[in-house]
Formats: C-alpha cells, sequence, structure tokens
C-alpha cells in the first residue's frame, strides 16, 4: 500500500489531521510529566524512615501550670515531671519501651544546625555539614527500633537533662551512617569527634545507626534528609513528646491506656484527640499532599487519555461515514477486508507519529519549565520513550473498531448507494 492516497485523504481533512495530531502531542507532553510527577511522589511516600514502625506511637502532651523553664529550679521541676510520666508509660502492661523525644521522623518539626570536624566554625564556613537532632535518652534505640551499624547505644550514664532554650555541650551522640560518611568519608567514625553548631568543645561519636530520616518531608530538607544526630539530652519545657513501642499486637490497647496513666500522674495537663497517634498516622498526614498530587495527578491522565481515544474514535467513525462510497469502489476493484483495516491504521499512524515528535517537544519544554518554577528534576528519556509508544498503541487500538466496520462494509451496498 502507498502512503500517496493517504497523504491525498489526510490534506482534504486538514482541520481535524492538525487537531487530533495536536491532542496527541498534548496529551503526551502533560501524561509523560503526570506519569514522572507520579512516580516521584511515589518514591518519597514509600522511602523507608530507618525506624521499626510497626506497634510504634507517638503521644504529645502538654502541662497546666507547670513551672517555667528559664529558671534552674523549673527545670528540675519540670524534669522530675517529665521522668514521672515515662516511669508510669514504662510501666504499662502492654508497653515494650519508651523514650522521650523532641520530634520523630517525618513529623515536621525538628531541630536543625550543623556539625564540623573544625570548631568554632561558622554555618557560612564550607565543609559544614547541616543535620537535625534528636534529643533522647538510652531507651531510644529500642523504642524507635534503630538498626545499630556500628558503636553502641546510649547509657544511664550518657544521658544529661536542659531546659529547652539551654545551650549546653554534647558529650556524645550518635549519627546516622549517611552523616557519619559525610563526616569520615574513610570509615570508621566511631570514637572519633564533631563539632555541634560552632562548639568548641567536641562531641564524640559512640554510635552509627543505619538510617534514620530527619522530621522533615519539604523540598528544603531534602539535601540532608538522612543526616540525624541522636543526643542523650531530656529536653524540658511545659510540653513533652514521647515515642513509645508497644508490646507486638498490643498497639491499640497500649494507646487506649495512655491519656487515662498520664492524667493520673498529674490531672493537670492537656491530652486531646490528636495527643495520641500511631506512626502510621504520622506517616499517613506528613505525606497527605503527595498521595493527594499522585491520585489528582492520575485521574487528569486517565481523562486526557480518555479524551485523545475518543477523539480517534470520534473523528476515524466520520471519516469512515464520509468514504462510505470510496471504501464501496474499493472492495468492488477488489480490495480484501485487511486491505481496508490496514489504511485506516496507516493513516492513524501517521497522525499519531506526528503528533508524538510535538508531543516530544511539548514534554521536554514542559519538563524544563517545572524544574525552573518547581524543583522538578530533569525526567528521564525512558519516560518519554515509553509516552510515545502508549500514544501510538493507544492511537492504534482506538482506530482499530471504526476502522473494521469499514472493512466490513459490503461491495455491492457502497455501490448502490452512490
Amino acid at each position: 500500500m502507498t502512503l500517496h492516497p493517504i497523504l491525498a485523504a489526510l490534506r482534504k481533512h486538514k482541520a481535524g489531521t492538525v487537531l487530533i495530531a495536536l491532542q496527541i502531542a498534548l496529551t503526551l507532553a502533560i501524561v509523560c510529566n503526570a506519569i514522572f510527577i507520579i512516580g516521584h511522589r511515589i518514591e518519597r511516600v514509600n522511602r523507608p524512615t530507618g525506624l521499626d514502625e510497626n506497634d510504634l506511637f507517638v503521644v504529645n502532651q502538654q502541662w497546666v501550670g507547670a513551672p517555667s523553664a528559664d529558671s534552674a529550679d523549673g527545670v528540675e521541676k519540670l524534669d522530675v515531671m517529665q521522668r514521672e510520666d515515662l516511669a508510669a508509660l514504662r510501666n504499662l502492661p502492654d508497653v515494650a519501651s519508651v523514650a522521650p523525644i523532641n520530634s520523630v521522623p517525618l513529623l515536621n518539626s525538628s531541630w536543625t544546625g550543623a556539625v564540623s570536624l573544625k570548631p568554632d566554625a561558622k554555618f557560612s564556613t564550607k565543609g559544614i555539614t547541616r543535620t537535625a537532632y534528636y534529643f533522647t535518652d538510652q531507651q531510644a534505640l529500642a523504642t524507635l527500633g534503630l538498626k545499630l551499624a556500628a558503636g553502641r547505644a546510649f547509657n544511664a550514664g550518657d544521658v544529661q537533662h536542659q531546659g529547652f532554650r539551654d545551650q549546653r555541650d554534647r558529650p556524645v551522640a550518635i549519627v546516622t551512617q549517611e552523616l557519619a560518611d559525610k563526616l569520615y568519608p574513610q570509615g570508621n567514625a566511631v570514637g572519633k569527634v564533631m563539632y555541634c553548631d560552632g562548639s568548641s568543645v567536641p562531641t564524640t561519636i559512640i554510635g552509627v545507626v543505619a538510617r534514620m530520616q530527619t522530621p522533615s518531608t519539604t523540598s528544603w530538607g531534602n539535601d540532608f534528609a538522612w543526616n540525624s544526630t541522636l543526643v542523650p539530652t531530656r529536653l524540658d519545657a511545659n510540653f513533652a513528646r514521647y515515642a513509645v513501642r508497644a508490646k507486638p499486637g498490643r498497639l491499640e490497647a497500649a494507646m487506649r491506656a495512655v491519656t487515662p496513666t498520664l492524667y493520673k500522674v498529674n490531672p493537670l495537663r492537656v491530652l486531646d484527640d490528636d495527643s495520641v497517634k500511631s506512626f502510621a498516622d504520622v506517616r499517613a498526614k506528613a505525606y497527605r499532599a503527595d498521595v493527594g498530587m499522585a491520585v489528582l495527578m492520575g485521574v487528569i491522565c486517565v481523562i486526557l487519555i480518555a479524551v485523545t481515544a475518543a477523539g480517534i474514535v470520534g473523528l476515524t467513525s466520520f471519516w469512515v461515514g464520509q468514504r462510505h462510497r470510496q471504501i464501496g469502489v474499493r472492495r468492488a476493484l477488489g480490495a480484501r477486508k485487511a486491505d481496508i483495516l490496514h489504511y485506516f491504521q496507516i493513516e492513524n499512524l501517521l497522525i499519531a507519529g506526528v503528533g508524538a515528535l510535538i508531543g516530544v517537544l511539548l514534554a521536554v519544554g514542559l519538563n524544563m519549565w517545572l524544574m525552573v518554577h518547581y524543583e522538578m528534576t530533569r525526567i528521564p528519556v525512558l519516560y518519554v520513550l515509553t509516552g510515545v509508544l502508549a500514544m501510538l498503541v493507544l492511537g492504534q487500538a482506538a482506530v482499530f473498531v471504526p476502522a473494521r466496520r469499514a472493512s466490513n462494509v459490503s461491495p455491492v451496498s457502497a455501490t448502490r448507494a452512490v
């Protein structure tokens, strides 16, 4: 079959041909970038925090009329109140371990700073590394389910306490493997020192955990998403946060027991429905926007593909009706059903091919615009090539039914209609 009669027919239907080609191009450009965004969001949602998230929950509470943390006496009283809470929670029958903590991964409430191998380093100094601090105690690793890659965990003798706004030296710390590798690329960071937040006092690295994500899930924290530092310090303030690990299968029971237990220890506190939440809820809330974006992009892709397919079907059906006589004549002159079917398929392939080529340019251009305005990364070539193939397959699938109907036109009935 030669292309000349196909091109001649398309020249007679320029408007429809151009509209379908542009529709395919626009669909390809949007769908490629939308699927890339969906894949990026899914990757973010599924990235591991480094915690054993099963049977883990978080308690947030605030005391009413608590002492001020601005005085040494107030800090001591607040620390007693916090230790009473910890003891009560640890004695619950469905609780395996409890650790005080200022934040947890994905909570979007973080204490960030910077560490360096040199004392008195300023934040503008070259060679500093950003990190997120977790202030906790000796039960942190067991409670959070962190995997110790090297060194040791905290012991009771390592733990100190301070007011929430106080600045104290940090004699020891545990860092993530990511942070350890940045500080000491040659390896073996255990036993070596670092300096926190421009301090002149060294902090000894006593342990390295395999992974622990920082609390931030926003784009500003992407560069140091795995640079976490655990400090054995209880922070004393008029509020407190506890990470609690329930015994296997006892998560719901342990969560229900928290509120009455803490009120029994000290009724002068605020605990609402959102104060005790499982880590699964923390994760769901942190990535709610990402999931929503992925769903929205998915719906847009489905609508665009459906509209494009419907446009191809409608235009081809219209052309079949207009060419009823020509089809009949061709059949009468000996054209087989397969010839008629292939004619419309090749015709559609030409239109879809031109549209796909234009769509590739639009897809790359749209991706570059997103990179400039929304911090997107460059779309891989595989996404674009897959999109081109998908558009061509979609076009052939959409044209098949009207093309098959055209191939079934009877030569006799077509010529009688002349």
